[in-house]
């Protein structure tokens, strides 16, 4: 599958999970929460602190996403997306879409042996999708 392809699967999910929402503005996490937005993309933001961000109600951990997300983006330090990626494999999740710094060797083979249509590389979904262009 090209990148596109990729992009088009990942973007067939009803509800998309944001691992590493933030609610501060100037951060990543928050800057591809409102990207979906922007997009009219419905999105759960995930933080195991925060009850809400951008208006929207937060779920602590990829296990408490609602069954319709069948893919999320995620914005966490490698470590993290390591144990990100096998908690959304357990959760049934289909598409992961790593931004640039979240990115783990050990994650990506972790969802090719899963079969999970995994996007990094420097594919970021604010130019993808054209963050603050509408």
């Amino acid at each position: 599958m090209s990148v596109k392809q990729q992009v088009d699967t990942f973007l067939t999910s009803p509800v998309i999970g944001v691992v590493g929402a933030s609610s501060n503005p100037g951060k990543f996490g928050n800057k591809v929460l409102r990207c979906y937005l922007e997009n009219n993309r419905k999105v759960v933001p995930v933080h195991p602190k925060e009850a809400e961000i951008e208006g929207l109600s937060c779920v602590a951990s990829v296990a408490e996403l609602p069954d319709e997300v069948k893919s999320i983006s995620v914005i966490t330090p490698p470590q993290v997306t390591e144990k990100v990626v096998e908690m959304a494999a357990t959760k049934g999740i289909e598409n992961v879409w790593m931004q640039p710094g979240a990115e783990s060797p050990a994650a990506v083979e972790f969802c090719r042996e899963k079969g999970i249509n995994v996007i990094y590389g420097g594919t970021c979904v604010l130019v993808e999708l054209g963050f603050g262009n509408h």
